[in-house]
């Protein structure tokens, strides 16, 4: 029988999947909407085992596909319960109308995205696509290097999203296969972390049988542009909030996060910039790198949506050129959506580096230490040039 894991004494080996579905038990949700889609089954799995243990009281709504569940999710969230649910690629994809409408409904729905390639050629393995192409939905987007933040990031998705400043929904990445099914050490927490840190959720609408309210109404010319620059102000608002949430949050566990993490960057000339499970082994070459005597730094970027924008310009104002590896596709585009990001983000900065973008591990393909070494080695020689670069598919078989 699968129990959940509570206490924060010792470190536990988990997966990515399992350390969701623990973290999730841990707050216990009103509500949990899901539809299985590998890699994240699991997640959904373990905790129905959870609710069916009589470990949590949460309503466990099995539904027949991501649609209804995102569906579901919304109509719970509407009456003011706690909701959480997980998916991936086509998943996502098929989801993608009601991501729009629980955005601008303003629910804080909490979703893990097992970041997965999208079909076709069907493809199980991980790649961050699924969830970048979610950047203009109104969700607030972070990623995950680690089984641990993952967890972590379950926990500080409901901090921030249920904040009165933000009321957004909040999706979290996983990647597939290599966080989602990787077995790694993982330092729970307890209910009574969630007791302090996560306030119980005030009903949004308390007294429904006496006041009957409508949501999710049509809105003409006359109103609808002022709807969506109320989500703009509530984006611009989370800007505040994320920083302080990860501040007490590191407070009270010893981990601390940022928008963007910072690594050897203090008198980086070059720097390597990345998202998701790429970035631990960034930090692996960084060091190596280092050691011969490069002056290489690594930013990873963990919050997605909102853009950290001027935390890059900060951290970037000193390097002379920067390699952006993405591990998501854009097609037709100048770029792929992190490198793309970045670069309009430093247009308008007079101190800016030069950028050049990459794409790597697509379709779950290795992205192996050498493969680093020849992007730091590129964005070294292309150092100083006047040429448009296009972007390089490193890996890629010719």
């Amino acid at each position: 029988m699968t129990k959940a894991v509570t206490s924060k004494a010792k470190r536990i080996g988990m997966t990515g999947d399992e350390a969701v579905a623990n973290a999730a038990a841990v707050i216990n949700p009103d509500v949990v909407a899901a539809y299985p889609i590998t890699p994240q089954t699991i997640i959904v799995e373990h905790f129905s085992e959870f609710v069916n243990n009589g470990e949590v009281d949460t309503e466990f709504v099995c539904v027949e596909s991501e649609h209804s569940a995102m569906s579901a999710c919304v109509g719970a969230s509407v009456t003011g319960a706690r909701v959480f649910t997980a998916s991936a690629s086509q998943g996502v994809a098929l989801m993608y109308e009601i991501l729009f409408i629980a955005a601008a409904s303003r629910l804080p729905i909490v979703m893990a995205v097992a970041n997965r390639a999208l079909s076709g050629p069907i493809n199980i393995h991980g790649e961050l696509t699924d969830q970048t192409v979610c950047r203009d939905t109104g969700w607030i987007s972070m990623f995950s290097e680690s089984a641990q933040e993952a967890y972590d990031n379950t926990f500080l998705a409901f901090k921030i999203g249920e904040h009165p400043d933000v009321s957004l929904p909040v999706m979290f990445g996983l990647d597939g296969f290599i966080l989602t099914h990787a077995l790694e050490g993982v330092s729970p927490l307890d209910r009574k972390f969630v007791k302090d840190f996560l306030p119980e959720r005030q009903m949004k609408y308390p007294t429904i049988p006496g006041n009957p309210v409508s949501s999710g109404l049509l809105a003409l010319p006359d109103y609808y542009m002022e709807v969506k620059y109320q989500q703009e102000l509530a984006m611009e608002a989370a800007r505040k909030v994320i920083p302080k949430a990860f501040e007490e949050f590191g407070e009270k566990t010893g981990r601390y996060y940022g928008m963007i993490e910072e690594y050897q960057m203090e008198d980086a000339k070059t720097a390597l910039v990345t998202m998701g499970a790429l970035s631990g082994t960034t930090k692996f070459v960084v060091d190596k790198l280092r050691k011969n005597g490069e002056k290489v730094g690594m930013i990873k970027v963990k919050t997605y949506r909102p853009f950290p924008g001027t935390e890059l310009a900060k951290a970037l104002k000193d390097v002379e050129a920067v390699g952006v590896i993405d591990r998501d596709l854009t097609f037709g585009a100048p770029g792929p959506a992190l490198y793309s990001d970045l670069k309009t983000t430093l247009y308008n900065y007079k101190n800016r580096p030069q950028i050049f973008g990459f794409i790597a591990g697509i379709g779950g393909r290795d992205v192996l230490v050498e493969d680093f070494e020849h992007i730091y080695k590129q964005v070294l020689n292309l150092k100083g040039t006047e040429k448009p670069v296009p972007i390089e598919w490193v890996g890629l078989r010719k």
